[in-house]
């Protein structure tokens, strides 16, 4: 009896994870407390932080949880996994677009065209990385990576996930775990990345700098904006049509003022719904014992770097479009080219306030990130017509 007993308690302690746990497992659920660390004491983009950090807590604790039907006993995908089919189909990433398009106001970016050019020269970052990524090829005895995977490396430089994962899904799904992860976490960590490097590069005399308010944009401009981007973006690079034509779907209905039920949904309830799918996959895709392999280990790396680049090629053109207007532009608001909305712009609002407690820098910010939004799903749509088979 007592054997018995034995027995049946050995079999049940040796079926929890304690026994099953790599020292991968450990230290990915160590970084993943950090994130949950950050997003709920810090507020670092808990929107965001929080999801993917407990999905990369609940793979490596149980990694079945994201298991394919073929991976499994009973022929049945884990629950994540049907999540995560819906990021290769590329219809979370759409959808998501669809949301933030209805929360975008393209008023500062009508307002100030020059915008366009400052989200332009954020997206430095993506060639960049996309060099870097080509260069690992050189390394002794190091399989380097495909030009596919350096276009999907490279995107990250445009922080900007949804385009992340839509342009992996198509030129290298086997990168579409740690490019997911390095996308939407430095996208969450805007705060702490990009702060140094605006420092960096900026005068005190150039973070002090009030700029004049915008002007008023009427309803009509904003009603025909995103149309005309549309058929423009789409007749040019065909293949963003799922990320361009969802941005402005969903600008149109917040703007058109006849849609206002579907303006409400796409902001609220269906971002939500997609924002909470789509971060858990993401972090799921974070298990220790694949993710912490030394190509996976690079793309973060590089991704990095990409993300560096890209803010400090905002900047740079910032202090260009300050010395070109005789000092009436605040270099700060360059910084937020990145694609990360509204994210990088509250960002160089509040790197403004601490230098000039009376600037006011968000409205400015608006309009190059959300023309880093364009320019890196026009950048994706670029690489993919180069690089797609």
């Amino acid at each position: 009896m007592l054997s018995y007993v034995g027995d049946t308690m050995s079999n049940l302690l040796h079926q929890t994870a304690f026994f099953n746990l790599t020292w991968g497992n450990y230290l990915m659920i160590v970084i993943a407390c950090v994130f949950l660390y950050l997003a709920i004491k810090k507020g670092y983009e808990p929107l965001l932080l929080v999801p993917i950090a407990f999905g990369m807590l609940l793979v490596n604790i149980y990694p079945d949880i994201i298991a394919s039907p073929e991976e499994t006993s009973n022929g049945v995908g884990g629950l994540l996994y049907y999540f995560y089919q819906l990021d290769e189909w590329s219809i979370l990433p759409s959808l998501i677009f669809l949301g933030v398009g209805a929360m975008t106001d393209f008023g500062p970016l009508i307002a100030n065209p020059i915008s366009f050019l400052m989200g332009a020269a954020a997206q430095l970052g993506i060639y960049v990385a996309f060099l870097i990524s080509i260069a690992t090829n050189l390394i002794p005895g190091f399989e380097g990576f495909t030009p596919q995977e350096a276009a999907s490396i490279a995107i990250i430089g445009g922080a900007d996930g949804p385009t992340a994962i839509y342009l992996t899904s198509k030129l290298a799904p086997q990168l579409l775990g740690p490019i997911a992860v390095a996308a939407y976490s430095y996208m969450a960590l805007i705060p702490l990345i990009q702060p140094p490097i605006m420092k960096l590069l900026t005068t005190k005399k150039e973070r002090e700098i009030k700029m004049d308010q915008l002007r008023t944009v009427s309803k009509t401009e904003k009603i025909i904006f995103p149309i005309v981007v549309t058929v423009l973006c789409v007749l040019v690079l065909p293949s963003v049509a799922p990320l361009i034509g969802m941005f402005m779907l969903g600008n149109l209905f917040k703007e058109c003022g006849v849609t206002e039920r579907l303006s409400d949904t796409a902001q609220n309830s269906l971002c939500n719904i997609v924002t909470i799918m789509l971060g858990t996959t993401v972090g799921a895709t974070a298990e220790g014992k694949t993710f912490l392999a030394t190509k996976t280990i690079l793309v973060i790396v590089i991704g990095l770097v990409a993300f560096a680049f890209s803010t400090a090629g905002g900047v740079l053109f910032g202090k260009l479009m300050n010395l070109v207007t005789h000092g009436k532009v605040n270099p700060l608001i360059g910084s937020a080219g990145v694609s990360a909305v509204p994210m990088a712009a509250r960002v160089s609002q509040v790197e403004g306030r601490k230098y000039n407690p009376s600037n006011f820098l968000l409205m400015h910010a608006m309009g190059p990130n959300v023309a880093g939004v364009i320019g890196s799903a026009v950048a994706a749509g670029y690489l993919l017509l180069t690089f797609g088979k």
